[in-house]
């Protein structure tokens, strides 16, 4: 790796040329143009270190059902399970008046995302929460918490408890009365526990797991599991925390967490609270792994259909999301590295989308985005 004397550019040489097959879902909403602005991040840096990167285009969300009146078709699966990894946009729409969300639930655009990792057996995501330097301004919690900073990673189990629990809705004794069964067992567990204290062997050693286990019978399985786990990795720090404890601590004081592991509907809820306290939710990436080193890729945020065209929309989750593709799928870590570090350096020189502005910055729009990332990875 080298860098100019201000740590603005950077490159390395002597890499092995390799190529890569991804897939590629641009959803709705804003989707096409925050993943549009990743893949043009990728080629720079497939130019930049010698590798190529092939894309194939897949229908997913809104865009599926309005070609094929399903959310996700079984071709679009093949093809996602033939690529080495899949980057994603945001899908879905507004509840209130597309057509997408007149139909059951089973054809709708989160549908769709629901049965593609099912479907690719994604059950860790991985949620990084980084408050930047430049960006403390942003942050919307007391000044003195944001000073401190703070970078964590959330650990979700994806493919399983509520979620993908029975449910039902019927008439009971003249009650409607509806019924969502949240089950785990404990291999579901185990394996997004050993996931998390890998991670967590390589950043601060640190594992937060989070249940309700003072309530419910799911929550003491997963409690008792992840001590299990726990056992096998003696350098790292095992604490408990109830969910809604957790709440509060990332408002109070998220300096404290490093890895936080939690199942799926809490994961949920969190990781969104996570991205706002970061300063926008422009700025969370996502993956989604399976057990081999395949990935699906995706920024946390929504496809923000009111803005959708304008060319606002904040890229940055979106390239970060294709940094973490090529550290976790690709082990390709030097030019992740890179894709992170120009990040910061764009962030650095002071530019920034609207949802990110603040007083005596450079407010630029989705593609000058990217190409100003772009422009820092040489």
């Amino acid at each position: 790796m080298r860098y100019d004397k201000n740590h603005q550019y950077f490159s390395f040489e002597g890499m092995v040329d390799m190529e890569f097959k991804i897939g590629v879902i641009k959803g709705d909403g804003i989707g096409p143009e925050i993943v549009t602005e990743a893949m043009k991040v990728l080629d720079k840096t497939g130019e930049v270190y010698g590798h190529t990167f092939s894309y194939t285009q897949l229908l997913m969300g809104g865009a599926s059902i309005d070609a094929y009146g399903v959310p996700l078709t079984e071709e679009t699966l093949r093809q996602a399970r033939e690529s080495d990894a899949v980057l994603m946009g945001s899908i879905g729409g507004d509840a209130k008046t597309s057509p997408w969300y007149r139909l059951e639930p089973s054809k709708r655009p989160e549908a769709g995302l629901l049965a593609l990792r099912k479907g690719l057996n994604l059950f860790a995501n991985l949620r990084p929460a980084v408050l930047y330097d430049e960006l403390k301004g942003a942050c919307p919690l007391k000044e003195e918490i944001a000073a401190r900073g703070f970078d964590m990673m959330i650990m979700r189990e994806l493919t399983g408890g509520l979620y993908f629990g029975k449910r039902s809705t019927e008439e009971v004794d003249g009650v409607l009365t509806a019924k969502d069964e949240l089950t785990y067992n404990e291999n579901e567990i185990r394996r997004i526990a050993k996931r998390a204290f890998d991670i967590a062997m390589k950043r601060g050693r640190k594992v937060t797991s989070v249940d309700k286990a003072n309530v419910l019978d799911s929550s003491r399985l997963w409690r008792k599991i992840v001590e299990e786990v726990a056992a096998d990795y003696p350098e790292v720090t095992l604490e408990h925390m109830l969910v809604d404890n957790c709440a509060m601590q990332l408002v109070k004081d998220p300096a404290q967490f490093d890895v936080i592991l939690t199942e799926n509907m809490f994961g949920d809820i969190l990781s969104d609270e996570a991205s706002m306290v970061t300063g926008s939710i422009g700025m969370l990436a996502s993956a989604s792994l399976n057990e081999t080193k395949f990935g699906l890729y995706e920024p946390s945020g929504g496809s923000a259909p009111d803005i959708a065209g304008k060319g606002i929309a904040n890229p940055i989750a979106t390239i970060l999301s294709a940094a973490m593709m090529l550290r976790y799928s690709f082990d390709l870590d030097r030019e992740a590295d890179a894709v992170e570090q120009a990040v910061e350096a764009a962030l650095r020189d002071g530019y920034r989308t609207a949802d990110i502005m603040s007083e005596g910055r450079i407010q630029i729009g989705t593609a000058e985005m990217g190409d100003r990332i772009c422009g820092y990875i040489r």
